[in-house]
Formats: C-alpha cells, sequence, structure tokens
C-alpha cells in the first residue's frame, strides 16, 4: 500500500502544483486521471524521489519514502514522459547497463533477466537495434522493460500512451495488465481510455488537488439518471451553455453533441444518456472549474 498524505509543493514562480494531496494506493493498476497541468507529473517526481514536496509524507509499506528515499528506489520502476537514451546502443546493450546500475552484477543472471524482458515486451526480434530508431511504441515498451528491472513492487507510468497508434496502444495495455496483477502500478495519464480499459480504483486531478476517487464503476453509477444528451446546430451552443451545465460538447457532421448535468430531465429535446467514465471526468473537471471562477 502506498499512503500520500498532505502533499504540497509550490515553484518558484508562484505555481502550486500540489495543494493538499492525499491518496490511498492499493496493489494493482490504480489510474491518475487528468488534463495537462493538473499536477500529475509534478505528484508522480515527487513519489518517485526525484523532488521533494514542501509538506506532508509518503509511506510505502515499511518505507517512510522522503526520510529513506534510496530504500524506495531500490524497489521502484519509473517511466518517465520523456526519458532519454544512449543513440547508439542497442536495447539489449541498453538493458544490460541499466540492469548493472540496478545492482544485478552477477553476468549469467543479469542476461537471463534482460533476455526475459525483451521476450515480455515483444522486443526480441529488434534487441540489437538502437533504441533511439524505434517507433513511438517500442520506445515506450523499452521503458517498460526497464522500469521492470530489478523486480520492482511500486511502478510508476506517466502518460505511457500519449502518441501511439491503436494497435500499440492496445499492446500496451496488455503488458500493463501483466504486470499490475501483484505490485502496485500508478498509470497517470489525462486519456480516460486508459483508466477506464485498465484500473479498478481511480483519482481525478486537476489543480493540483484530488477532486474525485473510487472505482470507476461506482463514479459512472453515481452519475446515472443526471446526464442528458442533445445534438443541436453549433450556433445554439453559447446560449445552452448559459442554460445548462455542459459537461461535454462533440462536433459530429457539422453538429454538436452535447451532454449536460442535471437532476431531473431539462426537457428542450433531451433525452437521458447512459453516463460512462468520460462523463464522471467532465463533470468533475468542469465542476472544479466552475467552483474557481464563482470564487
Amino acid at each position: 500500500m502506498l499512503e500520500l498524505s498532505g502533499l504540497t509543493k509550490t515553484y518558484s514562480n508562484s505555481v502550486r502544483a500540489l495543494d493538499g494531496v492525499s491518496l490511498s494506493i492499493p496493489k494493482g493498476m490504480f489510474g491518475l486521471l487528468g488534463p495537462n497541468g493538473a499536477g500529475k507529473s509534478t505528484l508522480m517526481r515527487t513519489i518517485a524521489t526525484l523532488q521533494s514536496p514542501d509538506q506532508g509524507k509518503i509511506q510505502f509499506g515499511d518505507i517512510n519514502v522522503l526520510k529513506d528515499p534510496q530504500a524506495l528506489r531500490a524497489t521502484l520502476g519509473y517511466l518517465p514522459q520523456d526519458f532519454g537514451v544512449y543513440p547508439r546502443m542497442s536495447a539489449r546493450a541498453m538493458l544490460d547497463h541499466l540492469a548493472v546500475l540496478k545492482g544485478l552484477s552477477d553476468g549469467k543472471v543479469r542476461k537471463q533477466v534482460v533476455e526475459t524482458l525483451l521476450e515480455q515486451t515483444n522486443l526480441s526480434q529488434h534487441a540489437n537495434k538502437a533504441v533511439a530508431s524505434y517507433s513511438g511504441g517500442m520506445r515506450q515498451r523499452f521503458g517498460i522493460a526497464q522500469a521492470l528491472l530489478g523486480d520492482p513492487q511500486l511502478i510508476i507510468v506517466d502518460e505511457p500512451t500519449a502518441g501511439l497508434d491503436p494497435e500499440e496502444r492496445n499492446r500496451f495495455h496488455n503488458l500493463l495488465s501483466e504486470i499490475g496483477e501483484n505490485v502496485v502500478v500508478i498509470l497517470s495519464t489525462h486519456i480516460v481510455e486508459d483508466v477506464a480499459d485498465l484500473c479498478p480504483n481511480m483519482a481525478i486531478m486537476n489543480r493540483g488537488q484530488i477532486v474525485s476517487k473510487g472505482a470507476p464503476g461506482d463514479l459512472v453509477k453515481a452519475l446515472e439518471g443526471k446526464v442528458w444528451g442533445r445534438t443541436i446546430e453549433k450556433a445554439e451552443l453559447p446560449a445552452l451553455r448559459e442554460k445548462h451545465q455542459v459537461i461535454s460538447e462533440r462536433l459530429t457532421v457539422g453538429k454538436v453533441r452535447v451532454h449536460v448535468l442535471a437532476d431531473t430531465n431539462p426537457g428542450e429535446g433531451f433525452e437521458p444518456i447512459q453516463p460512462d467514465l468520460e462523463d464522471v471526468y467532465f463533470a468533475t473537471i468542469r465542476a472544479r472549474q466552475g467552483a474557481v471562477e464563482a470564487a
């Protein structure tokens, strides 16, 4: 179990990236969902001991992370949003080098670990190619391979599927599902489908705060009977925004499909919609933005 308590972080430009973040994250896949700039990457870097919070506590099992960051690093696998590679180094050589840095000193054991990870991430046939020449999806799979070195018990992946094509995204999802059964895996993303497909537990983050958390199914169920949809002309949108709590707008063949949040049928041609996690996400983010603007 990973426990975060009251984490705050304000940068020198006065941006408050973390504002009292508290979370309990159990074993398995945990989705951290939020828009760009919500503070997700700051939180991931803080958990990964790459920066210190101004206040708060991080506890992973018996490890007080802020007091003993090295103990956490020994059991951490981290795939950041961007990671660098040696331009001419092959995937096999790079993994071997990183395995040495992880403390795998026995050459025979290290070779076995490297080959197993290349196989697990479906990179064996490309293992002698330079990682710098890999496609985006292959680089992300290599990133997971290096994150799995040393049998980590906490794995952090930050925006892992951004920019991947559908086939690579599905392959990456399957890989994450396999490794997320017995360890804590935090999936930080702004892509709702990633969390819906993979995570039994999740939180939504916005403006440095956790604004919602729970099981995706429970969060969706809480919106049942409150989401209404209608297709309108684009010119009607401004007036509709004035009258209703619009949570999402999608342009479709020259018209706009609108979802609004209301406890009862708003009339005007709206029909009940079976909500999904995207509705939960947009309703939560829009409600938070409205509260901030009202203040």
